[in-house]
């Protein structure tokens, strides 16, 4: 937080370094969370550098009240949100399925086991109801508060934990019924 902090003051000042660095820090966890979201890994990478756009238009008068990477996810999860509405209203249908993330493995097996596996849970994930899905993955891979979460969300601390839950609760139900089977 206190490097974060550092980096906000060089940014604040011009310093291209500050945000080169930043955007390294964050650019994977931000890009995951966009793809999750928004089942579609180019568009993903688009509505980081948009962010990354809008966060360079604030330099000169960006204050951080909390924590970096738990605003950026915020501002990726609205712009998500925004084009998820967009696209619902022009092309008049729902999330497709997600596309699968290469593995690092070299072997052949893990690799096949890895790609199964993710599958999986790309699939259920594309099963949750968006507003679960949004808040279980701006919980787990931006490591945001529920306080936060329910801020963004312009919805009570009750309601987001509830979310969690249930995506929980659903996703280990549709995870333990692929692996019983």
């Amino acid at each position: 937080m206190l490097q974060d902090k550092l980096l906000i003051w060089k940014f604040n000042r011009g310093g291209k370094e500050a945000l080169r660095y930043i955007y390294e820090k964050y650019k994977d966890d931000l890009v995951t969370l966009a793809a999750a979201l928004l089942t579609d890994v180019s568009s993903a990478e688009d509505v980081v550098h948009d962010v990354f756009v809008s966060f360079l238009k604030s330099s000169k008068k960006f204050r951080l009240t909390g924590s970096l990477k738990g605003y950026l996810a915020t501002c990726v999860a609205n712009n998500v949100r925004n084009r998820n509405k967009a696209r619902r209203k022009q092309a008049g249908y729902g999330l497709d399925r997600a596309d699968a993330a290469p593995s690092n493995s070299n072997s052949p097996a893990a690799a096949a086991i890895f790609g199964e596996e993710l599958c999986q849970l790309s699939s259920a994930l594309a099963q949750l109801p968006y507003e679960q899905r949004e808040v279980l993955l701006m919980h787990s891979y931006s490591d945001l508060k529920f306080r936060s979460i329910a801020r963004s969300l312009g919805v009570s601390l009750n309601t987001a934990q509830g979310r969690y839950r249930y995506a929980l609760q659903k996703l280990q139900s549709m995870l333990d019924g692929e692996v019983k089977r």
